[in-house]
């Protein structure tokens, strides 16, 4: 497949917000490319303990793109887990059985209330394993009756938490390399020490360095890196400050 030819240059911040050029990825979700850390430690070795669970219901909890739904897929493929659409759930709690089933982002709107409370119960009272993901504590979830979240209170609770300067270098260095893009430690490191402390904004980096070094012709070095800083701190309405200080390289790479 072809590589589009890159504009020779982008000139104002509009232009670097409104890059147009498509650079669709695939995420890998192999659990050799999952960064253990002290925020999903816990989490992770719960699901690969599977079958010795304490119980057919898990839920984990955490921020947008703190990694729950690759800690999901890890589980699913140890546990040849089904993955069913929300209009399913009434049918498969009505057939009953005992095949695992992954339930993602269970605190979005899409799901019946009703269906969820009677998937709930046939788990526990059939022995199927759940796992189920959202964003917020069960307390937040947009249901009108208690009985649906008593049951999800029964669910083993797995915290996923943002991550340190070490953790976030790490998931940096796999979101380049879902890009297939070697990236400088260095760079790498002084992104992680001054960014936003997010998976989140470790994605958004990633992608906008990328979109920028592809708009400049170049690889990602020092003033891509300053560069894709500066707008993102601008985009969050935080101050810029100084992005170039404190990159000491021997070479200059710009």
């Amino acid at each position: 497949m072809a590589t589009p030819t890159p504009p020779a240059d982008v000139g104002s911040d509009s232009e670097h917000r409104q890059l147009l050029l498509d650079l669709a990825h695939v995420p890998s979700h192999d659990e050799a490319d999952f960064v253990i850390g002290e925020g999903n430690r816990l989490a992770f070795l719960h699901l690969i303990g599977w079958p010795n669970w304490p119980g057919p219901l898990t839920l984990l909890v955490g921020p947008p793109k703190a990694g729950k739904s690759h800690l999901a897929r890890i589980w699913g493929e140890r546990a040849g887990a089904d993955a069913p659409l929300p209009a399913e759930l009434e049918h498969l709690a009505g057939l009953g059985g005992e095949k695992p089933l992954l339930v993602e982002d269970i605190d979005r709107p899409g799901y019946d209330e009703t269906a969820l409370f009677h998937l709930m119960n046939q788990s526990m009272r059939d022995g199927r394993s759940l796992l189920m993901t959202a964003r917020e504590p069960v307390a937040n979830w947009p249901y009108a009756t208690e009985d649906l979240k008593s049951r999800a209170r029964l669910a083993t609770l797995l915290l996923v938490t943002p991550a340190g300067d070490i953790e976030l270098s790490q998931m940096l260095i796999k979101l380049f390399s879902d890009r297939q893009i070697a990236v400088d430690p260095k760079i790498i490191g002084y992104v992680a020490s001054r960014m936003e402390r997010s998976p989140a904004e470790a994605v958004a980096l990633a992608e906008l360095m990328d979109r920028l070094a592809l708009a400049r012709g170049t690889a990602i070095n020092r003033a891509v890196a300053a560069e894709a800083l500066r707008l993102r701190r601008a985009a969050l309405g935080q101050d810029a400050g100084d992005d170039a200080e404190g990159l000491d390289w021997e070479t200059d790479d710009e």
